[in-house]
């Protein structure tokens, strides 16, 4: 593909043009094989960051990012796939229960699933607290562990859209990250070139959350619905609060060993509720008529989560990693509990160990924090708020100033309305 100046293309995009399909799929190709250098994609970026993209721009960006690399094909695994793609928040172990849970349903499962940076956590960091699993699977493992068991949870290859991981390490240093068709294109494109034909995206909103409010989380939730439908895969959306952390636990092993209580039939409300209302999007994208409750209740999806775990390498009974120090917030007054703010919550996590600053960084598996109260409940001053897990305990510091306006507090007496953790649907 020839015939084009990187310049023409910045220039365009700068004057608020629009590019051709031609023009776009010669840019992502030239990018990601170094004809392209780094300073002119960091301008057309910030063009686009400007400007935006059109319907049509969008979709020839992601199917040149999708062409950049291999597209999976999970047709022979002998059963309806279909994937989950939740925005990142705090808390949010739901892939760690909802893959096993939508297996045992009937489906496959393909959750290819990255690590954490910042504030929110990532899957495979969390998995990897369980002894011997491990992340990385060839392509014919993964396709065996799919007809086999129905669900796998493993790292994407370096070959699934190529051209993702270089814009995205870009974006990354140029303050171009908050480019909604960028987002879009660039969770679009794994999860088309990964092979299922259906997908279901939790879109997280509020303080936690990458987009905090719900126009964005709709119109990001929308886009992203759009470009499946026009790949073929069956998509929707559902926008879900990150207001409050999901469950009690955040960070590593501490969300494993929630993920297995909600297995089990137990857990906190919340993570039941919306492990529950994802797999029943899930299954009904797949046609499948079975009741996902049922299914978690009858000790199906713990069953697989075990076979899902020993097929990776990990051994499902061995202890989680527990911490070396722990220490713990209190109130410092009587009240009702009237908001737990997601954020500082996921940020003291991450400063203690839970996360990593950089992708290169090493994570603690026993890191992270418990959260003792949840909104609505009545609190005494000396109470624990929450519980500091930590191998070095030189950062209990700053995850105590970190945590010191994290819990908002109401007079005794007052009502607090319950939390709406599925705020809408975009099919």
């Amino acid at each position: 593909m020839s015939g084009f100046a990187a310049v023409d293309v910045i220039r365009t995009k700068r004057d608020g043009g629009e590019l051709s399909t031609a023009q776009v799929e010669w840019v992502i190709d030239a990018y990601t094989r170094g004809d392209v250098a780094e300073e002119q994609m960091s301008a057309l970026l910030m063009a686009i960051l400007l400007n935006g993209l059109s319907p049509a721009e969008l979709s020839a960006w992601t199917g040149a990012m999708i062409a950049s690399g291999v597209r999976m094909d999970l047709s022979g695994v002998g059963r309806p796939t279909v994937d989950k793609h939740s925005t990142g928040g705090v808390g949010d172990k739901i892939s760690l229960p909802l893959a096993p849970l939508v297996a045992a349903c009937g489906a496959a499962v393909p959750q290819l699933s990255g690590r954490g940076l910042g504030h929110t956590g990532g899957t495979l960091d969390k998995m990897e607290s369980i002894r011997g699993w491990r992340a990385t699977l060839s392509p014919d493992e993964m396709h065996r562990q799919l007809a086999g068991i129905g669900a796998v949870i493993c790292a994407a290859s370096a070959d699934l859209a190529p051209a993702d991981r270089k814009l995205y390490a870009l974006r990354d240093v140029t303050a171009t990250v908050e480019s909604i068709p960028m987002i879009s294109a660039s969770i679009m494109s794994k999860k088309i070139a990964e092979g299922t034909s259906a997908l279901v995206l939790d879109v997280k909103t509020g303080t936690g959350a990458f987009m905090k409010s719900f126009d964005e989380s709709l119109e990001l939730a929308r886009t992203m619905v759009g470009l499946g439908a026009a790949a073929g895969v069956r998509t929707s959306a559902l926008i879900t609060d990150m207001s409050t952390p999901l469950g009690r636990a955040v960070g590593n092993a501490v969300e494993v060993a929630e993920s297995i209580e909600v297995l089990a039939g137990g857990g906190p409300a919340d993570v039941v509720e919306l492990t529950v209302a994802l797999a029943r999007e899930m299954v009904e994208l797949v046609g499948l008529s079975v009741d996902p409750a049922e299914v978690l209740t009858s000790g199906k999806a713990m069953d697989t989560w075990r076979a899902m775990v020993a097929a990776q390498g990990g051994d499902p009974d061995a202890p989680l990693p527990t911490p070396k120090h722990v220490e713990t917030v209190t109130a410092e007054a009587d009240g009702v509990v009237a908001a737990v703010d997601a954020l500082p919550v996921g940020v003291a996590a991450w400063r203690l160990g839970a996360g990593r600053e950089r992708r290169e960084h090493d994570v603690q598996a026993a890191a992270g924090v418990l959260c003792l109260v949840s909104p609505g409940d009545t609190v005494r001053a000396g109470q624990p708020l929450f519980e500091l897990h930590t191998d070095t305990p030189e950062k209990f510091a700053v995850a105590h100033t970190e945590l010191a306006a994290a819990v908002t507090l109401a007079p005794v007496g007052t009502v607090v309305e319950p939390r709406r953790l599925v705020l809408e649907t975009v099919r």
